[in-house]
């Protein structure tokens, strides 16, 4: 808990002391004033962040938390459990979808296991740690206790310092673990105030029988278990999975240490409900990638206040929508600090 509060300490309001001048700069681009839209909002954002007129934007990583859950048991998924084991196998040989946009995009990515329910040998790409061997059946019990919700959180919050030592730029959120819909929409509900119907997707593509029982077995959950709106550490244990807090301190470490964070869709939305709920100041360090399909992650995203740079229609999770989201950032970065200004270039400026 100590490492948890010290983060939490850390991130601050974020400083707006220079965004006269960075917005002035952008202004006075050769250009008409607004005319690139949300790239001026995000070369905007990152530099108040980075706290510079100059920033740059070069080492760039996703981080990628596998983890089971007990839940899966109730018949929630598509597909089985041990799939997210395989998928681990799939994205260290990087032949999964993360590992094609993130190639595309120039963005390392680290994948960990912090709660696999299996035994992974140990990987040269793989950082393992493991809090427990995935979560506990929700709707029969909490899906973890509070103090592995925190030390799940901390995972996060240590894999942040141990990058940002090297270098670290921004980052991008990602997620391995089937039926983590589920919690996410447990989540989302109970943070957000709204009916579990009203938040419940299809996930990996359940049909409407399917998805009838897993908003069943949510409402199940969230009646079992009694999680307090106000408590976020508290709906996290009851409800959450072992990524979701580990993304959580992701998020909460990245603010801390003045590094913007690319949030991809739902249950990497669902650890911004969390760790937003632990520190309302989080959500300047926040930039959403995308709208997924799942009903939920719109929900999400209008609770927090954010506006998604895509809508692509994409559901896959693993960090895909956020690495292309990083894109985005890169070259608004890219016109704030290499586009010419009417003085440089020699051009006239309207009236």
């Amino acid at each position: 808990m100590q490492k948890l509060n010290s983060i939490l300490e850390a991130v601050k309001p974020l400083d707006r002391s220079k965004q006269a001048a960075i917005q002035h700069k952008l202004d006075f681009l050769t250009k008409p004033q607004g005319s690139l839209g949300r790239l001026e909002e995000l070369a905007l954002q990152y530099a108040l962040i980075k706290g510079t007129l100059e920033p740059t934007l070069k080492d760039k990583l996703a981080v990628v938390m596998a983890a089971d859950h007990g839940v899966a048991a109730e018949g929630v998924s598509a597909f089985p459990q041990a799939v997210t084991q395989q998928m681990v196998f799939n994205f260290l040989q990087g032949g999964a979808g993360i590992n094609v946009l993130a190639r595309h995009s120039g963005v390392e990515v680290a994948v960990v296991d912090i709660g696999v329910a299996a035994e992974l040998e140990a990987h040269p790409k793989l950082l393992a740690r493991k809090v427990a061997n995935g979560t506990k059946n929700m709707a029969q019990e909490p899906a973890m206790s509070r103090e592995q919700a925190i030390q799940a959180i901390e995972v996060g919050i240590g894999i942040v310092e141990e990058e940002q030592a090297a270098g670290l730029d921004i980052l991008a959120t990602g997620e391995m673990g089937i039926a983590n819909t589920t919690p996410s929409s447990a989540i989302t509900a109970v943070l957000t105030g709204r009916s579990v119907e009203y938040v419940t997707g299809r996930g990996t593509g359940i049909d409407d029988q399917a998805l009838e029982h897993k908003t069943t077995v949510i409402e199940k959950a969230i009646v079992i278990n009694h999680p307090s709106p106000e408590d976020a550490l508290d709906v996290l244990a009851k409800l959450g999975g072992l990524e979701i807090a580990g993304l959580a301190g992701v998020m909460l470490a990245g603010a801390a240490y003045n590094i913007p964070v690319v949030v991809d869709g739902f249950i990497s939305g669902a650890a911004a409900l969390v760790a937003c709920k632990l520190k309302p100041e989080l959500k300047d360090y926040l930039i959403a990638a995308h709208c997924s399909v799942e009903m939920g992650h719109k929900i999400i995203l209008e609770h927090l206040g954010l506006k998604p740079l895509l809508d692509l229609k994409l559901r896959l999770g693993e960090g895909t929508g956020a690495v292309l989201g990083i894109g985005l950032v890169e070259a608004g970065v890219k016109i704030l600090t290499q586009m010419s200004s009417f003085e440089v270039a020699g051009v006239s400026q309207a009236g």
